[in-house]
């Protein structure tokens, strides 16, 4: 099934173990079965606020040329960035949103 997705540019970037630096990205909309599956994360379980960083890896598909966005990379994201991408996804998943085309937030 085809979700759209949402351009995002952070305001700092992620930097990589290269020393280049990651802004631009693709996030989309978040499924039930995402719901589902970060509920079942043992981390989340065992730390409920873990599962923002849980979720955002799951809907965040492409960060630079990163197309593999875990848990553990958001981690070492600087706070504004993160903050931010949360800001995207509450957006993106707000009930009532409108958001039937591609765009950036």
């Amino acid at each position: 099934m085809f979700y759209p997705e949402f351009s995002f540019n952070l305001p700092k970037g992620f930097i990589d173990s290269n020393h280049q630096i990651h802004r631009l990205g693709k996030m989309r909309a978040t499924t039930a079965k995402d719901e589902i599956i970060v509920q079942q994360n043992s981390q989340v379980q065992e730390f409920s606020e873990y599962g923002i960083l849980v979720m955002l890896s799951r809907v965040i598909t492409n960060l630079g040329n990163i197309s593999q966005v875990t848990p553990t990379l958001l981690e070492q994201l600087l706070l504004v960035d993160f903050m931010y991408l949360q800001d995207i996804y509450y957006q993106i998943n707000q009930l009532g949103g409108d958001w039937l085309t591609e765009g950036e937030l």
